[in-house]
């Protein structure tokens, strides 16, 4: 599930140095598992922005980024100075076969690194690295928590409004809708060839 609580920044490189004004968005490694690990369970614990319930495992996570890597999906993280504050990544949006040109992103930021553009930056390179991978659709999964930060973010790079489906989740004593955009990588189509 999307979700991206920051405001907007122009994307930086990954050969941007690592400063507090221009992070360091680059390909994730296995020792920056960690970092991600404890970025994501703030949201599950403390949040109704993932309907995950349990933090993943460093064992979950590992699989998770030897998976996305093995399919060709980007795995990024936003670094400054020497501290992963944030990540993203496009997996698969369904498991079925004919999904397989479709993905849903993921952008989360360590709690307090919000605000600063750093979404903005993950989300813009994510984008860049998918269509290169062969990506045709991209899918935001974003809860409506009451706040418009994530979808204002997708907003901002082109997602478009696709859908609502209305209390699918029930966390912390609350039923939550989930907002659906969508992202087309255009005129990439044609290119693709069953496989």
């Amino acid at each position: 599930m999307s979700s991206s609580p920051s405001s907007p920044s122009s994307a930086s490189s990954a050969s941007s140095p690592p400063t507090s004004s221009a992070p360091c968005i680059r390909p994730a490694a296995l020792a920056d598992l960690a970092a991600v690990a404890d970025i994501y369970a703030h949201y599950v614990t403390d949040t109704v922005v993932t309907f995950d319930q349990t933090p993943p495992s460093a064992d979950d996570w590992r699989r998770r980024f030897e998976e996305l890597s093995g399919r060709g999906l980007p795995f990024l993280v936003a670094e400054l100075g020497t501290e992963i504050a944030g990540y993203a990544y496009a997996g698969p949006w369904r498991p079925k076969p004919a999904y397989r040109y479709t993905v849903e992103d993921s952008v989360y930021l360590a709690p307090d690194r919000t605000g600063r553009g750093l979404g903005s930056a993950l989300l813009a390179r994510l984008l860049r690295e998918c269509g290169p991978a062969g990506v045709q659709q991209m899918v935001a999964v974003i809860a409506d928590t009451g706040s418009d930060a994530s979808a204002a973010l997708h907003r901002r790079h082109g997602f478009t409004p696709a859908g609502r489906l209305t209390a699918v989740g029930r966390k912390h004593g609350r039923w939550v809708d989930t907002v659906l955009m969508q992202y087309s990588f255009e005129g990439t189509q044609e290119d693709v060839h069953d496989r």
